[in-house]
């Protein structure tokens, strides 16, 4: 779990502030998604890569047999779908999802990047709301879900740019950079040209999108599903902070641990906003 707290902070933080008996739960399911993220950075080979998505494959059908593998993270996650009856298909389908992934390629459009978001962060957060008050099951809430998680995964895109430009590597939406008249290699070499940061606006605008729609649900959404959404927070910060260095994906101000999220956290949890 200390990898998980590592690898994925502002989920940690988001986990914090459910409700006590949904907490080791959800802890659980994020660091099954760190396990599953991690794999296509510290592979050299897909076949690796597919062998180990086949074992996590094989370990969520597992533990709806109440056989989990002896590895701790199956095993609190196999403790978490015994607890919630959590639905086994949004699992499997984060597991497929970062299957196709392993492809060292740009997302064609964003609609590409979006299925890809849906699938994985937007599943994430169907499964938190199965862990909240024995289960919540609201069509307002899903929508809710599926927006933010949206907005998740494009900021996510966002965020890993600076990481995957030092590695020769651009996944960013070929459809905008082309729109724009950008290279992957003026992403590569940092380039912070006009019609490069026009790209990233564009991105970011379609995350700021999702999050007005996501809010926009707010009024039929139940109260016990806010502490799912508050990721939103550390989303509108991000969109913040890239807003105010004029869309510089490379400013080293987006690369720092945000001090002040913790208690912005609190405060929306205790307003009950997301």
């Amino acid at each position: 779990m200390i990898i998980y707290r590592k690898r994925d902070y502002e989920g940690f933080l988001c986990s914090l502030l459910l409700p006590a008996e949904s907490r080791t739960s959800a802890f659980a399911l994020r660091a099954f998604n760190v396990e599953l993220a991690q794999i296509k950075d510290s592979i050299t080979q897909k076949t690796i890569g597919l062998m180990r998505m086949q074992f996590w494959r094989k370990a969520v059908e597992d533990m709806y047999c109440d056989n989990p593998p002896h590895q701790p993270v199956a095993i609190e996650l196999w403790k978490a779908i015994k607890r919630h009856n959590l639905t086994k298909r949004w699992l499997l389908k984060i597991i497929d999802e970062r299957e196709k992934n392993l492809d060292d390629r740009a997302y064609r459009n964003m609609e590409e990047l979006e299925t890809y978001a849906e699938n994985t962060h937007s599943a994430l957060l169907y499964l938190t709301l199965e862990m909240l008050d024995t289960g919540i099951r609201d069509i307002h809430a899903d929508h809710a879900a599926s927006h933010i998680g949206k907005a998740q995964g494009i900021v996510t895109c966002l965020r890993a740019t600076l990481y995957h430009s030092k590695r020769q590597k651009v996944f960013l939406p070929m459809d905008i950079c082309i729109l724009h008249g950008v290279s992957q290699e003026d992403f590569i070499r940092a380039n912070q040209e006009k019609n490069v940061r026009d790209v990233i606006y564009n991105i970011a605008s379609q995350a700021h999108i999702h999050l007005e729609h996501a809010r926009s649900f707010s009024k039929n959404v139940p109260v016990k599903a806010f502490p799912a959404f508050l990721y939103t927070v550390a989303l509108e910060d991000y969109l913040y902070k890239i807003q105010k260095v004029d869309f510089n994906v490379f400013h080293p101000s987006l690369h720092k641990k945000s001090t002040l999220l913790p208690l912005y956290l609190y405060i929306r949890s205790w307003k009950k906003k997301y």
